[in-house]
């Protein structure tokens, strides 16, 4: 099991999920993503986005306007 941060902070809508797309094809099932956002979309972006792709959003928190998440690859 691997965990890979990212960071996408400072980009706006559409492109946190697009690098989390594009990061998530390159990992296998049990890797994690950890990832940080500032986009005011992120969250509900990124609980479609998990839905879509059958991924777990394992954990989301947000303190001072910055969005982390631990994605679970499937």
């Amino acid at each position: 099991m691997n965990v890979t941060a990212l960071n996408c902070e400072g980009l706006n809508c559409p492109m946190p999920i697009v690098e989390l797309t594009k990061l998530a094809r390159t990992l296998t099932p049990g890797d994690r993503i950890e990832v940080t956002a500032t986009d005011l979309a992120f969250r509900p972006d990124l609980e479609a986005w998990s839905r879509r792709m059958s991924h777990a959003i394992e954990s989301f928190e947000e303190e001072d306007g910055i969005q982390r998440a631990v994605i679970l690859i499937t």
